[in-house]
């Protein structure tokens, strides 16, 4: 722990890279962990893959089950996300990458435009044909009322979350924006990430080969551990806090 705050406190800049592991303690469950959605339910990463949800009705059905049951629109940050609001005072947060879509950040304080969601945003829905877009409350409303497969209300497309689905290209400029927080940063915090999705997890070895220092918070061991100056395995909601105060 020591070793973890005395690189922080010499840092003069630092980015950040959540996962799915900051936010379970708000109650928002993982994908790939020992009790993570896709481990529990392979079946179920048909939802997040583009072809299956354009084609199969029954697909979009299990989706919608998936977001009117989802504890995210009642998710509240927890004490790592809030304590991550105060690396931005004296602008030493150049980044805070996420590959999480619940908005937590956000809602903790975090200025948005320091966040970068790597892989969008599931508050909100758009519509496949013509692109409109709302909150994504609207449409839980329609499925707890019955609808199984609620369409856009403007032209009858084919409804989604603005997230990144698999068989789907992430946006070039937040990759780039990632890649430049790392680049100006002493040190990169991760946190809450099994490091296997890239090119999320790549942010790793290339913030080590340009010299900064990694930290790694997360449950299970990582690919990336051996590269972390400090690797820390206890609770997430308490060592970040720990660290950052």
């Amino acid at each position: 722990m020591e070793v973890a705050r005395d690189l922080l406190r010499q840092a003069d800049r630092i980015a950040v890279l959540t996962g799915a592991g900051i936010s379970t303690a708000s109650g928002i469950g993982d994908f790939r962990g020992p009790q993570g959605r896709w481990t529990l339910d392979p079946d179920a990463e048909r939802v997040s893959t583009l072809s299956w949800y354009l084609r199969d009705p029954q697909v979009r059905a299990k989706a919608w089950r998936f977001r009117a049951e989802s504890p995210v629109y009642d998710a509240e940050p927890n004490a790592a996300h809030r304590a991550l609001v105060g690396l931005e005072h004296g602008a030493r947060l150049t980044g805070l990458i996420t590959q999480n879509t619940d908005g937590l950040h956000q809602l903790a304080g975090s200025n948005p435009e320091l966040v970068i969601e790597l892989h969008g945003n599931s508050r909100t829905w758009r519509c496949e044909s013509c692109r409109a877009t709302g909150p994504m409350t609207e449409m839980v409303h329609r499925v707890h009322r019955g609808e199984t497969d609620p369409r856009c209300p403007f032209d009858g497309g084919i409804v989604r979350a603005t997230t990144i689905l698999f068989e789907e290209n992430l946006n070039p400029a937040h990759i780039d924006a990632a890649l430049a927080a790392v680049e100006e940063a002493d040190v990169l915090l991760v946190i809450g990430t099994s490091l296997t999705v890239h090119p999320a997890a790549g942010l790793v070895p290339y913030a080590h080969r340009r010299g900064a220092a990694v930290i790694i918070v997360n449950g299970e061991p990582t690919d990336y551990d051996a590269l972390a100056r400090s690797v820390h395995r206890e609770p997430i909601v308490e060592v970040v806090p720990a660290l950052l105060s």
